[in-house]
Formats: structure tokens, sequence, C-alpha cells
């Protein structure tokens, strides 16, 4: 699951009484990212090999080593796009949750917790599954990034520290 139950910090003076970190999950982990730029960088010598000593391998070289860089570029913003985290904290009077992204400033928000709902949108959200915590006056989304299940087992959790109204 890409996300966790975290225990409180006892060196913190007024520890959460339940804290949850959410994050994207990754298919291809950085092992795999060097093992497959290797591969690819390999397959792509294939069609250079026969053309060692011509000039044909000038043609073909820069177009095959860009292949290559933009594949490689393309990864790395894949995984600077996925640097999300979401943190959400339960303390006895109050609820907050940020999120924290490398593309914008992070954003939080909070609530007393007695007056927090946690609403599963099945239909109707953005996506199957949404799971939105409202109150403070505002909804807010959790979990986005999860994947349908995972979002269903979120709200579940959620269900037992905060109340399911919705």
């Amino acid at each position: 699951m890409p996300y966790q139950w975290i225990a409180p910090d006892p060196a913190d003076p007024a520890p959460p009484k339940h804290e949850l970190h959410l994050w994207p999950h990754r298919s291809l982990p950085r092992r795999g990212f060097v093992l497959f730029i290797g591969l690819t960088f390999l397959l792509l010598l294939v069609p250079l090999y026969p053309a060692i000593g011509t000039p044909v391998l000038w043609g073909l070289l820069p177009f095959l080593m860009g292949t290559l860089a933009l594949l490689y570029w393309a990864l790395e913003r894949s995984y600077r796009d996925g640097e999300v985290l979401e943190e959400l904290r339960i303390w006895e009077d109050r609820v907050r949750l940020e999120q924290h992204s490398r593309r914008r400033p992070m954003q939080a928000w909070d609530a007393n917790p007695h007056w927090v709902e946690v609403t599963l949108h099945e239909t109707g959200g953005p996506v199957a599954n949404y799971v939105t915590l409202k109150g403070g006056g505002r909804e807010v989304e959790i979990g986005a990034f999860l994947s349908d299940d995972e979002r269903v087992d979120l709200y579940g959790e959620l269900a037992r520290y905060l109340p399911a109204r919705g």
C-alpha cells in the first residue's frame, strides 16, 4: 500500500494520536530505471554495430542517442512529478492535512475532528471511489493518486478514526 500509519514520536511534545502518510505508487523503482536505460542503450547499439567504420554511423548516432536522452528525460520528469506526499495528523482537538508537491507550494487544511466527515463518492467525482474530508468550511480530497481499491481501503481506515457520515 502506498500509505502508512506512523507511530507517534515520543520526542514530540504534543504528538498526534494518529498520523498517516500517503504517496503515489512507483511501478518502476530506481533500480529498474537504471536497468531499463542500460538495456535500452545496448539495444540501440545493435543497428550501429554493422555501421562501425562507415559514414552511416555518424548519421544514425545522433538520432539513437537523442532517443535515449529523451527517454531518460521523460522518466526523470515522471519521477519528479510523482514526488507527492500527503500527511494527515489527528489530535484530540484538531485534524490537519498537508499536501506536499514539487510543482506547487504546500497546501494545508485544518478542522475540528468532531465535525470532520469522511465521505466516499463512488460515482460523480473526478475518479471512482473519490475520498474527501469535509470540515472547517471546506471539503478536501485525500489520496487522489491511489488506485480505486486503495481509496476504498483508505476510506475504511479513515472511518475508524473520523466520523463517517457520508
